[in-house]
């Protein structure tokens, strides 16, 4: 059977999207005013409850503005666990200015890309498994739902992998390569993820993963796709960043707060 919209005109001029078409008057709250070292603390676990982490594995490092410190989790404890006293300042050659813990060289992926990124107050790195099962394999994951979009013309694939980057002259290289992505998928390895604000990158992380797995179970299907037009992909991108990202974060911090409320301490 045909498909509905088959024989209709394919429209040549990118559909628009995002608060240019509508805007909400008003959203939930999250129902609590956190620090930032809270807010940097509910990211982890939102995103080790969603499967984005790798035990203890990865950071997440906040360059707030107007200054070049920036807050990043320790070494030795798992995402999930993370509270907000936990937190650590690290200054941009990547050492300890304050926090009770110590953080690992592979930190410098994170400073490097800071460095030459102005719009990437936030880096996210870590091995979600589907990301890490579409990088194993060698591939880009087709965009093949609406929150695909998201990632259009904002991803990239790193394909040689050299081992662990734990000096900021392999993290230059690395940010070098990774351009002005805003995600890239590393080869054997794992996955970055920027945004200029918290909720945005928070959003983005837990999306790549989703859209690594989608593409992946249609790819073992054998099936042929069916593809989305470029054009209406290009507005969905605009809603995605510009409405869905707060309001996925609030529903996540709400419920994370419901759950697991000593991550406030």
């Amino acid at each position: 059977m045909a498909l509905a919209d088959q024989d209709q005109p394919v429209a040549s001029a990118d559909r628009q999207g995002g608060t240019a078409v509508w805007a909400p008057s008003i959203t939930p709250p999250i129902g609590a005013e956190l620090t930032d070292e809270q807010a940097l603390a509910c990211a982890f676990r939102v995103l080790a409850r969603d499967g984005f982490a790798e035990n203890l594995s990865g950071h997440i490092t906040w360059q707030r503005s107007d200054t070049t410190d920036m807050l990043v989790n320790p070494w030795g404890l798992w995402w999930r666990e993370l509270r907000a006293s936990d937190i650590c300042t690290v200054d941009e050659d990547a050492h300890v200015v304050a926090g009770r813990w110590d953080v690992t060289p592979a930190i410098h992926i994170h400073t490097e890309l800071h460095r030459v990124r102005p719009d990437a107050r936030v880096v996210i790195h870590n091995h979600p498994y589907y990301v890490c099962l579409v990088a194993a394999l060698g591939v880009m994951p087709e965009l093949l739902h609406q929150t695909g979009s998201l990632f259009l013309d904002d991803l990239c694939f790193v394909e040689e992998y050299s081992g662990e980057v734990d000096t900021a002259d392999l993290a230059g290289e690395l940010a070098r390569r990774i351009g002005s992505a805003s995600v890239a998928i590393l080869g054997n390895h794992g996955v970055v993820v920027t945004g200029h604000t918290l909720e945005e990158a928070t959003y983005r992380a837990a999306s790549i993963d989703r859209v690594c797995r989608l593409a992946y179970d249609v790819l073992v299907t054998g099936r042929e796709p069916l593809r989305m037009r470029r054009a209406v992909m290009v507005g969905m991108k605009e809603s995605l960043v510009e409405r869905a990202a707060d309001v996925y974060w609030a529903g996540a911090v709400r419920a994370l707060l419901r759950a697991e409320p000593d991550v406030l301490g």
